[in-house]
């Protein structure tokens, strides 16, 4: 059944809240109806006290290829208040631990919203890509501020202006993730790192990320407020409706 609740599900254990992106047959892209799913599991754990921890991860074999392109063409961001941009203040203004667990393609927010989590693990099979300038767009989530902080300036310019893939191995030498993981023993050693943030004091782990984040949390605000109208300028104009019809047609794009 094509239905948000069928691609991303949400489920509790042990004070974790467990955000699983499910739409294998598609590579995980993420739909507009997609991203309003993910911000209420979000602030659904916000606001509940027994949830200590935010465990976001795709399948075995992908966590999101980004946009799904098809719905994003139909159903494109018009505002501030669209589930896109709903969902990146979510990961940005959540005060529990975030921990994601990554598994082959992060495409776009797919790499960006990583950058917003708290603990990043990966297996040998994940690779980062961010093609906006690919796709005619421009970077999104704070990630033109936060990525160099955490990379450098010249690692950040080369994944954002070629658009390249990263694997698994250069993007824990650069920063952007903690560690690389063996497939088969990543779920189990994750789960057992969000079961040690769950059991440390709540208040404590609160107070601590608060710290970690407040001197860039206004910047982050602004630039991802900037980066999202820029965006939106973007997305109407002629090179991003070439680049985005390409691909849906499977041929090169030309840019005039």
């Amino acid at each position: 059944m094509d239905d948000k609740r069928d691609f991303v599900v949400v489920s509790e254990e042990d004070g974790i809240l467990k955000i699983s992106i499910s739409r294998p047959e598609k590579r995980n892209a993420l739909t507009m109806a997609m991203y309003s799913e993910m911000t209420r599991a979000i602030e659904s754990a916000e606001a509940e006290m027994r949830v200590r921890a935010i465990l976001i991860h795709g399948t075995d074999t992908c966590f999101t290829s980004g946009n799904d392109l098809h719905d994003f063409s139909l159903n494109p961001p018009e505002g501030e208040n669209s589930p896109v941009f709903c969902f990146l203040r979510a990961i940005c203004q959540a005060t529990k631990p975030l921990v994601a667990m990554v598994s082959g393609a992060a495409v776009g927010i797919g790499t960006t919203m990583l950058l917003h989590c708290d603990l990043v693990y990966a297996d040998e099979s994940a690779k980062f890509q961010l093609p906006f300038a690919n796709l005619g767009l421009c970077p999104e989530a704070a990630s033109s501020y936060l990525l160099p902080k955490l990379v450098g300036s010249l690692q950040a310019s080369e994944m954002l202006l070629l658009g390249e893939a990263i694997g698994a191995e250069k993007a824990a030498d650069i920063g952007l993730i903690n560690q690389v993981l063996n497939s088969h023993d990543m779920p189990r050693q994750v789960w057992d790192k969000c079961v040690q943030l769950a059991a440390q004091p709540p208040e404590s782990i609160r107070l601590t990320k608060a710290l970690l984040k407040e001197n860039q949390s206004r910047m982050v605000a602004e630039v991802m407020s900037k980066e999202g109208e820029l965006f939106l300028s973007q997305l109407a104009k002629p090179e991003a409706q070439e680049a985005i019809n390409a691909f849906l047609e499977g041929r090169k794009p030309v840019f005039l």
